[in-house]
């Protein structure tokens, strides 16, 4: 796990309700990204099977990472990754499978990652990014 410290959430207003929890917790992880210096290609990519959050190529291996993001105001329903269940990794599965196929990007290394964000109420939060967080899953 990559736990890193806290640090100050990159907007003025923080939102309130799970939308905006969601929200917020993007903005978040693609600034963690694209300071790591990921390139994002895409997203919130919607298709019948499902979603991705955000599509990024990988500086380092060049991978393609279809990444699920996943923010919380609080454990009171346990960490955040635990919301990618296997239900929902079919789901980024099914629209990652579609995003590749409409792309025409089969041969492409791709992987799939989950950051998890814990906003805190003044402002702060932690995240982790877990790279390979599962595999894919289509049945």
């Amino acid at each position: 796990m990559n736990l890193f410290g806290l640090s100050k959430a990159p907007v003025s207003s923080t939102p309130t309700g799970n939308k905006g929890t969601g929200e917020l917790g993007e903005e978040i992880a693609v600034n963690f990204i694209f300071n790591l210096g990921y390139r994002i290609i895409e997203r919130n990519f919607r298709c019948k099977g499902g979603e991705v959050d955000i599509i990024a190529r990988d500086p380092g291996d060049k991978s393609l990472v279809f990444i699920e993001v996943k923010a919380r105001r609080g454990l009171s329903y346990g960490v955040p990754q635990l919301a990618v269940t296997p239900f929902k990794q079919r789901q980024i599965s099914k629209a990652a499978l579609t995003w590749l196929s409409k792309n025409r990007l089969h041969d492409t290394n791709a992987r799939f990652d989950v950051i998890a964000i814990l906003l805190h109420t003044d402002g702060l939060y932690a995240i982790d990014h877990i790279k390979n967080a599962f595999d894919l899953a289509y049945q």
